[in-house]
């Protein structure tokens, strides 16, 4: 089993940053493919960004691509989302996600791929 706690939301205004992190235990992550999604009020969740498990592949929606930048930390256990260039329209709570059915190459996309989940962590943009 594993569990997952994202930290690192919070309130700020368009144009600041946050770096999120989702931290895991109960198992070692190494081969792990990683996600994250977010969902805003009203609206289902929706991909943001991925990592594949040896770091060396990702993969971002286009909404954050440029912005956005995933990073693993193997030995803490740990998957981080730099998030730049912040704007109203990326308020939404973030899910971190985890699995280890795929190959290291591949960065996955798809919610319903994910085992494990995390709480999630509220970011909220204001204008």
């Amino acid at each position: 089993q594993v569990q997952l706690v994202e930290s690192g939301g919070g309130l700020v205004q368009a144009g600041d940053s946050l770096r999120l992190s989702c931290a895991a235990s109960g198992r070692t992550f190494s081969t792990f493919a990683l996600g994250w999604f977010r969902q805003a009020p009203g609206k289902g969740r929706e991909f943001v960004s991925a990592i594949g498990w040896s770091g060396g592949t990702t993969a971002y929606a286009d909404s954050v691509k440029g912005r956005f930048t995933i990073s693993r930390d193997t030995a803490k256990n740990t998957v981080y989302l730099q998030m730049d260039s912040l704007k109203p329209e990326d308020t939404a709570v973030y899910y971190c996600a985890a699995d280890p059915h795929y190959d290291d190459y591949q960065t996955i996309t798809l919610a319903y791929e994910y085992d494990y989940w995390g709480q999630g962590t509220q970011v909220t943009v204001s204008s």
